[in-house]
């Protein structure tokens, strides 16, 4: 029965990348409250179609293409209009652009040199997704409330968390990369 919805998490992911057009138009407009209702959906979808691929095993080979492609088109679709409207600033932009640009290209570079898949995201991959949406949601809350959540600390703590990231990333690329040159 199952094996009938195993396109949920790939349509939540789809969903998701479409939900970029009103986040940015909202944005765009400065309608912040209808902006993070968006946001929380786009993100609430990120959650579920990982929960659902994993423990209802509805995984896919597009899948593996799909959400990670739906996480960087949200998070960089809006850190990007966020800096543009002056409430990021640049070196929080240029990191995390940054550090999504060299995983892409990494995993890139794995599929076609090695013909294999780059290594897995590891969880804390998945707690710096989770810190950007935190701190993306924050952003939204402090325009919208005042709440005065984001500041100069938060910001370089997730530039931190972010570069952090990175060098897990790098350190299993290398990692793979040893082992696969072995054989």
């Amino acid at each position: 029965m199952s094996k009938y919805f195993i396109f949920i998490p790939n349509l939540l992911s789809i969903i998701r990348i479409f939900l970029m057009y009103p986040l940015l138009t909202f944005i765009s407009e400065e309608n912040y409250i209808f902006a993070l209702y968006v946001f929380t959906v786009a993100a609430a979808t990120d959650g579920l179609d990982g929960y659902l691929a994993r423990v209802m095993n509805w995984q896919t080979d597009l899948g593996k293409i799909l959400d990670p492609v739906a996480d960087k088109v949200l998070l960089i679709g809006t850190i990007l209009i966020l800096w543009l409207n002056n409430y990021i600033p640049i070196f929080v932009l240029i990191v995390l652009v940054l550090r999504d640009f060299i995983i892409i290209m990494g995993a890139a570079f794995h599929m076609t040199v090695y013909e294999t898949a780059a290594p897995n995201p590891n969880i804390f991959g998945k707690i710096t997704t989770f810190v950007h949406i935190g701190y993306l949601a924050g952003v939204f809350i402090d325009i919208i409330f005042g709440a005065n959540l984001v500041n100069t600390f938060i910001d370089v703590f997730v530039a931190f968390i972010t570069i952090t990231s990175l060098i897990l990333y790098g350190f299993n690329w290398f990692k793979l990369t040893v082992e696969l040159n072995r054989e």
